[in-house]
């Protein structure tokens, strides 16, 4: 499933090249399904290996890292100049720097649980999906966002810093769903799979824009989460009056 979504990610940029950014877009969604499904296949399959967890990385950043802001370039950014490709080099380095600090770091054993519910900055395909958003806009039927290489550019550089940076964002890994909340979120699931037929691109706006959204919100929520366990501890490490013996 991996060198499946490597594969889909290259040939996103040959369908760049020929000019069909339509099918280019779709293969890149296709990598992120697959790159969504390998590990937890792997898992439930009892395959997962060090390899693979190192194939993986390097499968993300040639699909997330390049393919989505090489076929921006050549649709728009190549306007630009010079410009446009500092863009792309700015995008890629980040991703780089990104998925790097993620397989070095370390899994702290004193880190506390909810802490595990939030990324470091935005995750690599997230921020592939938010640079796609101007195709998004444009397949919409706003056709202007494509004249607008410098605000695309703009766009691009703050996604990249996004990634790089210490914002916590939400991570849907470690989401319990509880008995009573299965059936609500399965016809959520299946409402979310009928607009992306119907209306994909219209769809995939609505979702970027929602996520760039909840930025902010993970930001507060997180801090709220710091702010009570400093409490708690406060709480607890401080000191217990004992009374003398003349007092008791």
């Amino acid at each position: 499933m991996t060198v499946l979504a490597l594969c889909a990610g290259l040939t996103a940029i040959n369908f760049a090249l020929i000019g069909d950014f339509r099918s280019a877009v779709i293969a890149i969604a296709v990598a992120g399904v697959l790159d969504g499904i390998d590990g937890r296949v792997a898992r439930l399959l009892d395959g997962a290996t060090r390899f693979g967890a190192e194939l993986d990385s390097l499968s993300d950043f040639a699909n997330f890292g390049v393919a989505p802001v090489v076929v921006l370039y050549l649709w728009s950014l190549q306007k630009l100049g010079g410009f446009g490709w500092i863009v792309v080099l700015a995008f890629s380095i980040c991703c780089a720097l990104r998925l790097a600090r993620f397989n070095v770091a370390t899994e702290d054993p004193d880190k506390p649980v909810w802490s595990q519910n939030y990324f470091v900055g935005v995750p690599s395909p997230a921020a592939a999906g938010l640079c796609l958003a101007p195709f998004f806009v444009s397949f919409w039927g706003v056709d202007a966002v494509r004249e607008w290489p410098f605000l695309t550019g703009l766009y691009v550089l703050f996604i990249s810093f996004l990634m790089i940076s210490r914002c916590p964002t939400y991570s849907g890994k470690r989401i319990s769903v509880e008995r009573e909340q299965v059936m609500p979120i399965l016809l959520l699931v299946a409402l979310t799979a009928a607009l992306l037929l119907i209306y994909p691109w219209q769809t995939l706006a609505t979702a970027s824009l929602l996520y760039l959204a909840s930025i902010p919100l993970s930001m507060w929520t997180y801090r709220r989460h710091v702010e009570r366990a400093a409490t708690q501890d406060g709480a607890i490490k401080e000191p217990i009056e004992v009374p003398s013996d003349r007092e008791t």
